[in-house]
């Protein structure tokens, strides 16, 4: 059982009075009692039964940043699906949203918020969030994250015509977690642990719709490949999948084909495809005025061509960006007339420059002209027969995920993972998707202004709840601080009821 002493309005006869009253939980029921008249309201001001000169400051409690994340945690019946630990795992999920550290510093951090009342969970300990994590184990995370999903869908009234999907590898602190293996570090930085993270989201919102961790030396491609085979229980309808060139495979082109979805990657330029787009490598054939395509701020030259990947047919795009072809061309000559001085003086050269010269420190330019051939040209592949300019804004548009991913990293604390056990390591990743989960919805609800999820939290930093208590009359009060403007338009914004609270 679980008490609180809080402050009701009650309206009679066109006044409104105080009185501090007391809420019971009960076998998950709620009983409220009177305890005592504390005052009145007059002329919108708080007029109390004990004079001000006997009323202290008890406490003072972060509220406003977590007043938001739990209305949206309820609005998607978050607590509901998450067991007996629901609520220290939601306080661990706020944490990362907010100011996450580590387990042993969450009871410090909870004593300077009003979690207690908010999640109705009181002393809250180590032991028990180390508890929280380990009962997430129990959880089915393929049939849970459907199911969260479908509630979001509805909830937000959400008609999903893409899915974005990406796959990001944070590294570990130690190597004794099983999951952790070399490979191939997306910061390219060598010998750190990693793990494999596929995300796939929303094309429009970047919500995320799925999530699964993997060994860090499993290939981009085969954790797609893995995970389609679950996209498959999702009921949404017929849309787009758009990966990158690292992802794309046959298999992989093949089962979403199966799922009467359509596909658009990039895909890699290897020797058949080179061999395939040759003759189009003339800028003076490529850069022609019908060719021309803007996207953002980046011009592309683009040819289309009928193509199919193993059995699955499509169009190949092939794009020229000039500015990216001339800056990787001046980049690249400028450190091989480097690597020139430096072997004419008898010093060693950057690893991979080596091919650029014979045993003599000759230049050999036809090494040279041979890495420039394909300087700022990528390659598309799409099985859904779209416009060029549609084509490349959806692909090279796609930084939803990119996006997803920097949350993931920066505010909600993913990386580096300081976990040893790959139960707990997988626990680790739930509670960020959970908490970037939370802030997409933030971000969703803010589209039509000019917050962002992570300054709308910064903005609610200043929102405290302050305890009053009169120790002479026994009674306790609760007032938030005044809110400023930028903070009424945020909370007006995600649900006019929160400026009641």
């Amino acid at each position: 059982m679980y008490t609180m002493s809080f402050i009701r309005r009650i309206k009679r006869q066109g006044h409104v009075y105080l009185a501090e009253v007391e809420n019971k939980w009960i076998h998950g029921k709620c009983v409220q009692r009177h305890i005592r008249y504390v005052g009145r309201e007059a002329d919108g001001q708080t007029v109390l039964s004990a004079s001000l000169s006997e009323v202290e400051v008890d406490q003072i409690k972060l509220y406003g940043p977590l007043l938001v994340l739990n209305h949206l945690a309820k609005e998607i019946q978050l607590a509901d699906q998450l067991g007996p630990y629901s609520q220290e795992i939601l306080s661990l999920v706020y944490a990362h949203c907010l100011d996450y550290r580590s387990l042993n510093h969450m009871p410090s951090w909870f004593e300077r918020t009003d979690l207690n009342y908010l999640l109705n969970l009181e002393g809250l300990t180590e032991k028990r969030l180390v508890g929280a994590l380990d009962s997430l184990e129990a959880l089915d995370a393929e049939v849970w994250q459907r199911q969260l999903f479908e509630i979001v869908r509805r909830q937000y009234r959400l008609r999903p015509s893409g899915v974005i999907y990406d796959v990001t590898n944070p590294y570990l602190y130690g190597d004794h977690c099983p999951l952790a293996k070399p490979g191939h570090d997306k910061e390219e930085v060598k010998g750190r642990p990693l793990i494999q993270i596929g995300l796939g989201v929303t094309q429009e919102e970047g919500l995320p719709i799925f999530h699964q961790v993997f060994d860090g030396n499993v290939h981009d491609a085969r954790t797609l490949q893995d995970l389609v085979t679950r996209f498959r229980t999702y009921q949404i309808g017929p849309g787009l999948f758009i990966y990158d060139r690292g992802i794309v495979s046959k298999r992989n082109l093949q089962d979403i084909k199966r799922l009467h979805w359509d596909t658009l990657c990039g895909v890699p330029l290897n020797e058949h495809l080179k061999k395939f787009w040759r003759p189009w490598t003339d800028p003076q054939q490529l850069m022609q005025l019908s060719r021309r395509q803007r996207v953002g701020q980046t011009v592309f030259y683009v040819q289309l061509q009928p193509y199919s990947l193993g059995d699955v047919p499509g169009h190949l795009a092939f794009c020229l960006n000039e500015r990216q072809q001339r800056d990787s061309r001046e980049s690249r000559r400028d450190e091989v007339l480097y690597a020139q001085k430096l072997l004419a003086e008898g010093k060693s050269i950057k690893p991979g420059l080596e091919r650029f010269f014979d045993s003599q420190g000759s230049l050999l330019s036809e090494k040279l002209a041979e890495a420039e051939e394909f300087d700022g040209y990528s390659c598309l592949f799409c099985t859904r027969s779209l416009p060029e300019d549609k084509m490349l804004s959806l692909y090279f548009n796609k930084d939803v995920v990119e996006k997803a991913f920097r949350t993931l990293k920066g505010i909600t604390q993913l990386r580096p993972v300081r976990h040893w056990l790959a139960e707990r390591v997988r626990a680790h990743v739930f509670l960020c998707y959970l908490a970037y989960l939370l802030l997409s919805l933030l971000q969703y609800r803010l589209r039509k202004t000019d917050f962002t999820a992570e300054s709308a939290l910064l903005e609610l930093n200043t929102m405290y709840k302050v305890y009053l208590r009169d120790a002479k009359h026994r009674f306790h009060l609760s007032r938030v601080v005044a809110l400023n403007k930028r903070q009424e338009l945020i909370l007006k914004t995600i649900d006019k009821s929160l400026l009641n609270s």
